[in-house]
């Protein structure tokens, strides 16, 4: 992200910590950062800091970004967060000290995503279906993926937060959830969920089918969206081109495929350092962030805990 960062025309990449002052400086040298701190509150409390992006673990994140937020400074949190709850104590203290918050899913800023929503309804007609795959292999298992106190929901919340995430930005907004059902598989000697698949139904008879895993030798990183008239393909959605631009296939009835390609300029990871400077220079525009990462977080508690049940049953 120091790159990232540093490509951002809203952004300067100001400071780092680490919990050693060898590391972080080390790491402000390669990135070529002006300050580095041996403590992440000491960075906080630092005049020269705006914002925070904090690349923690999940289990200790919220920790971090309410006390961001208590100092004064915007938040950009990676994701996932420990449960909505948690999410609501983060967003109670950016409220409370009128600070912008942001969660790190940088597919929703490309245009791509922006087209899709825009016109759907146009070139499908009404959605029925999301169908989303974010799986690829880890088997390195010092990885803190596979630390359960580090990361508690192991895939569940590295990748599935992204086909929660694509629930979220594909089906029709607001849609209220119905039903759940969750499978997970977990790696027999650490204990970690190393993957999962199930489906959600919502209230207007729409539904999301996901898999995801770090268990997956092939890879796949794929949406589907069905409609009454056709579907669309969003291949590789957390990706994007060398130019910037990405790729939608369309399928109409009675028609041939058509490939799409939506412009831009900067890949969605950049782009999410411009929203977010854009958010903390404007209030107005703070609230849609919210919104999607409190549905995101909401459906991901729910198909974890779906999950925990189906192993309970099991047992």
């Amino acid at each position: 992200m120091a790159g990232v960062i540093q490509r951002a025309e809203r952004g300067e990449l100001a400071a780092v910590s680490s919990r050693r002052m060898e590391t972080a400086r080390a790491y402000a040298e390669k990135h070529q950062v002006a300050q580095a701190f041996d403590s992440w509150a000491e960075m906080i409390a630092s005049d020269a800091v705006d914002a925070v992006y904090v690349a923690t673990p999940t289990s200790v994140r919220e920790e971090i970004c309410v006390a961001a937020a208590r100092g004064g400074k915007h938040v950009l949190g990676e994701k996932p967060l420990a449960s909505l709850a948690s999410v609501d104590r983060i967003l109670a203290a950016c409220r409370a000290h009128d600070v912008a918050f942001m969660d790190g899913t940088h597919f929703s800023h490309h245009p791509r995503t922006a087209e899709v929503q825009a016109r759907r309804e146009e070139w499908i007609g009404a959605v029925s279906l999301v169908e989303s795959s974010c799986a690829f292999l880890l088997r390195d298992r010092s990885n803190i993926r596979y630390d359960t106190e580090l990361e508690p929901m192991g895939a569940i919340g590295d990748v599935g937060w992204y086909n929660m995430r694509a629930a979220v930005e594909f089906l029709p907004p607001e849609v209220e959830l119905e039903s759940v059902r969750a499978v997970l598989r977990r790696d027999e000697e650490t204990g970690a969920v190393v993957g999962g698949s199930g489906e959600l139904r919502f209230a207007d008879g729409s539904r999301s089918t996901w898999s995801c895993g770090f268990d997956s030798p092939e890879g796949s990183m794929d949406v589907r969206i069905e409609g009454s008239a056709g579907e669309i393909d969003v291949p590789g959605f957390l990706f994007q081109d060398a130019d910037g631009s990405a790729r939608i296939t369309l399928r109409r009835k009675q028609a041939r495929p058509e490939t799409i390609r939506v412009a831009s300029d900067e890949p969605g990871s950049v782009l999410m350092f411009e929203d977010m400077a854009a958010a903390a220079a404007d209030p107005a525009l703070r609230g849609r962030w919210v919104a999607r990462t409190r549905r995101t977080q909401r459906l991901l508690d729910a198909i974890w805990q779906a999950g925990l049940d189906d192993e309970a049953g099991e047992r």
